[in-house]
């Protein structure tokens, strides 16, 4: 026979067995519903506007311009290239001995992270047009493995170059107008996504920014995901 002592204990591990049952319960629950919505959401980068349409006020993000480049292959770059698709973009050139090395090797790294996912694309361009030609380009991507279907190396004409840079990326903050005395150097990738938003800016030399630009990729494509799926 149970004393009383003894029903008391037997109740209060029932009491727990069932709220370790419903606990498990609620966090299966929570991470199957959470596993289908990103951890957080990136920032949109740049300059807004506002619009009043019907008594609601619309927010508009600063977009990339529509460009026209030459890759490393001779065939012709522009967005259309890369609709439907996230990408990081960073400017260096084949000459360089100082940064350019070091962004290239860590870019790699995040392109061998997502090679052959048709979501995540790459631009790397040049700031040194007169002398990065087509088959110094194409020479320099394999060096680094790059599968031009995913990864662009990309040339063309200085002043649209500098001018995505300057006012399509935010990426050199100096005046300049892609002259002869023009020169961009900077060790910046930016995260642009589907919408052709800036999301996010990571320094292309350090180790940590790069990690955090890997995670980030997988974070906006989780983002995209969920609101395809909604």
């Amino acid at each position: 026979m149970l004393t009383p002592s003894n029903k008391k204990s037997r109740t209060t591990l029932i009491n727990l067995s069932l709220l370790v049952i419903a606990a498990g319960f609620l966090t299966y629950a929570f991470f199957i519903h959470d596993n289908k919505k990103p951890i957080r959401y990136l920032a949109i980068f740049g300059p807004m506007s506002y619009e009043a349409n019907k008594g609601k006020t619309d927010t508009t993000y600063h977009t990339v311009q529509d460009f026209s480049f030459i890759d490393q292959d001779g065939k012709t770059i522009t967005q259309k290239d890369l609709e439907g698709s996230i990408y990081v973009t960073d400017f260096f050139f084949t000459t360089c001995h100082s940064i350019c090395p070091v962004m290239s090797t860590k870019m790699e790294h995040i392109y061998d992270t997502y090679k052959g996912n048709p979501e995540v694309k790459f631009l790397s361009h040049t700031v040194d047009p007169e002398v990065d030609s087509v088959p110094l380009l194409k020479a320099y991507a394999q060096k680094h493995n790059a599968d031009s279907k995913q990864w662009m190396f990309v040339t063309g004409d200085k002043k649209q170059l500098y001018e995505v840079a300057r006012s399509g990326y935010f990426l050199d903050a100096q005046q300049g107008n892609g002259g002869p005395d023009d020169f961009i150097h900077t060790q910046n990738f930016a995260l642009i996504d589907k919408d052709k938003r800036i999301r996010g800016y990571y320094d292309g030399t350090d180790s940590t920014d790069v990690e955090q630009l890997i995670k980030d990729i997988g974070l906006l494509l989780k983002e995209y995901h969920y609101k395809e799926s909604n």
